[in-house]
């Protein structure tokens, strides 16, 4: 291809000295692991302490559908210990071997968390199931089952939204999985409660199968979707489209640079790797184009602040490539 690539990225640090700019960086990553390690543990206690009232609770209660969300929140337990030994990971430096950093371990343990989720989900679909077919008289299970269902319910909502909170501030996509998750455990748990009080009211014991039945589907339902965005990122996928726009937009800002094409944005955990063509004029000089790359990159890096690389292949202006179809062109935007 014609032209020459200016690649404009923050140098890689190394055990004997960081750059400023890299330095503050290494210092942000610092902060953002010792706040994910302690929303981490905050998680771990929490989810601990529900997950065996809940198990205990239901198993002395006799209600199947109190053990089913007991289950779902030991799911939260190790979901956050993941989350805890990530935190650690991500936070090593570029090396030979992972010359972009660590920082995608957070989007691999999000993808874990999803798993573990899942296959809870299943088993306790399979044996909630096996219990409908083989039938046999039950009992009404205690009314103390409703009290740990409330106390779930109150202890979830804060946990989620301190685990929310975090995860925006520090943009993690594993903290931000979790507290989702947590949402739907405060759906999980109202919905095991509505069938405590109808199996009550209505003293029909099955109503708590069923009801724990529905809730192992929900988890199903909500380990999927998670799997299905991880993996987007995995991918080299984005989950908002418009940043085309933004680069195209921040691209305009620079004059002498025209026809932005064959962008491509991927998401590096919290960060984002950014490369594409641009055209100038073909009879300026090398060093003239090489300070256009770097007027780019910093409309870029304005227009998004998460930004870790930016890679700009300076061409003559009408040297397009009809075989390169893979990239965004700012037209398409």
């Amino acid at each position: 291809m014609s032209g020459s690539y200016v690649t404009i990225s923050q140098k890689q640090k190394n055990n004997q000295y960081l750059c400023p700019l890299n330095y503050i960086r290494f210092m942000d990553i610092k902060v953002r692991q010792k706040q994910i390690s302690r929303a981490s543990w905050i998680s771990v206690i929490g989810n601990a302490f529900l997950s065996v009232a809940k198990i205990v609770v239901g198993l002395l209660a006799g209600s199947l559908a109190v053990v089913a969300d007991g289950i779902d929140s030991f799911g939260d337990v190790f979901a956050s210990l993941i989350t805890l030994f990530t935190a650690k990971i991500i936070t090593r430096p570029p090396n030979s071997r992972h010359p972009y950093g660590y920082d995608k371990a957070d989007t691999v343990a999000s993808k874990l968390v999803a798993f573990v989720i899942f296959f809870a989900g299943a088993q306790l679909a399979i044996s909630t199931i096996q219990r409908l077919i083989e039938g046999g008289e039950t009992e009404l299970p205690s009314p103390i089952a409703i009290w740990v269902v409330l106390v779930s319910i109150v202890g979830k909502q804060l946990l989620s939204r301190y685990l929310s909170r975090i995860g925006k501030n520090v943009d993690s996509p594993m903290l931000r999985a979790n507290a989702r998750n947590m949402e739907n455990d405060v759906i999980i748990s109202i919905s095991v409660l509505v069938g405590l009080i109808l199996t009550h009211v209505l003293k029909m014991p099955v109503l708590d199968s069923i009801t724990a039945l529905a809730v192992s589907i929900w988890i199903i339902i909500v380990a999927i979707r998670l799997i299905i965005t991880s993996s987007r990122e995995l991918m080299d996928g984005v989950d908002d489209p418009t940043i085309y726009k933004t680069i195209s937009e921040a691209v305009a800002k620079v004059p002498e640079v025209r026809n932005p094409h064959r962008i491509r944005a991927r998401k590096m955990a919290h960060y984002y790797m950014i490369a594409l063509d641009v055209e100038v004029d073909g009879r300026i000089s090398l060093l003239e184009g090489h300070m256009l790359g770097h007027k780019v990159e910093d409309q870029i890096r304005l227009a998004i602040p998460s930004t870790y690389d930016v890679v700009v292949h300076v061409e003559p202006s009408g040297d397009n490539n009809p075989g390169e179809a893979f990239g965004i062109s700012g037209k398409d935007v």
